[in-house]
């Protein structure tokens, strides 16, 4: 196949690797299993300019993007629906994403796992027309991430260490909303802390992460906790996957939803795929089933299949 990689020098662990090293043994690699690369080092302000340029360029199978979170979101906006595959290089915090498709989580093992990958079709979500891959969230997670980044950190550890900080100022303080969520059906009317809406619903026991990334369903999750004890309750069952235990999370799915926010939007915002955007009145959530060719480790798209 015919790589074309566009690495973000300025993306998670990538900030702390000699990505011209890397880059060189990106080269061996691929084609010593008979891919051809072009490989592309940017800094964080030009990724998307990179990405579009590379997207559009013809006689190219493979876009391989490298950095956190807001780069593989932003290349998967790109690709889908289109021809061209996406390889994740899960160069970011916790990686997510990648995790659900079953990629390694070190740069090198990501990288071998490309060499004998196989394509696979999974779902893309999208917010008032915008793709996401991940999550879209507002409340709790959002003030969270705005808390975090006004923090200093130059490393994966600092950034975990800052976003514990921002969660724990964000408990002592947390967001009220009153919104209205349609589901299909049903139309909610009540006041949340936060409110999440997942490409696919998260497995249970782990991470928060999708075990089957081409289920066809949004995940809606609600946190309606607003006590201190009850909102570090209901973040720590986040946080191991016990979604379904937690009595302060109510969990729905659905193939389109609707977020409108009564309480006064600007003073809030809201994350998509890890990345702060304006929160608008109303938004509407779509799921686009098999939008995304992704490349997956061999062993990975087998256990997909089964």
């Amino acid at each position: 196949m015919r790589f074309a990689a566009v690495l973000n020098r300025d993306g998670g662990t990538l900030r702390t690797t000699d990505v011209s090293a890397f880059s060189d043994r990106m080269r061996q690699t691929l084609e010593a299993a008979g891919h051809t690369v072009d490989i592309e080092i940017v800094e964080g302000k030009d990724i998307v300019s990179a990405l579009d340029k590379v997207a559009s360029r013809r006689g190219i199978d493979v876009v391989l993007a490298g950095g956190g979170d807001g780069t593989i979101s932003a290349a998967a906006a790109r690709l889908m629906n289109t021809k061209k595959t996406l390889a994740i290089l899960p160069a970011g915090t916790m990686n997510l994403f990648a995790r659900g498709l079953g990629i390694p989580q070190t740069l090198d093992g990501a990288l071998t796992s490309f060499a004998d990958g196989e394509v696979i079709a999974i779902d893309v979500a999208s917010a008032n027309g915008r793709p996401f891959v991940h999550q879209f969230s507002i409340g709790l997670h959002a003030r969270m991430v705005r808390l975090r980044d006004s923090m200093e950190f130059a490393s994966r550890l600092g950034k975990i260490r800052a976003s514990a900080k921002a969660a724990w100022t964000t408990i002592n303080n947390p967001p009220a909303m009153k919104v209205t969520l349609t589901v299909g059906d049903a139309e909610i009317v009540t006041r949340i802390s936060g409110i999440g809406i997942s490409n696919n619903l998260f497995g249970e026991g782990h991470l928060p992460y999708a075990d089957n990334p081409a289920g066809g369903v949004l995940g809606i999750y609600v946190t309606v906790a607003r006590r201190r004890g009850e909102l570090a309750r209901a973040l720590f069952d986040m946080a191991r996957g016990r979604w379904r235990d937690s009595d302060h999370v109510e969990i729905h799915q659905a193939d389109k939803a609707v977020v409108k926010i009564h309480t006064g939007s600007k003073k809030f915002g809201a994350v998509i795929d890890g990345e702060l955007v304006k929160l608008e009145r109303e938004t509407t959530f779509k799921i686009h089933p098999g939008a995304l060719n992704v490349l997956v480790p061999a062993r990975a798209a087998q256990a997909k299949a089964a």
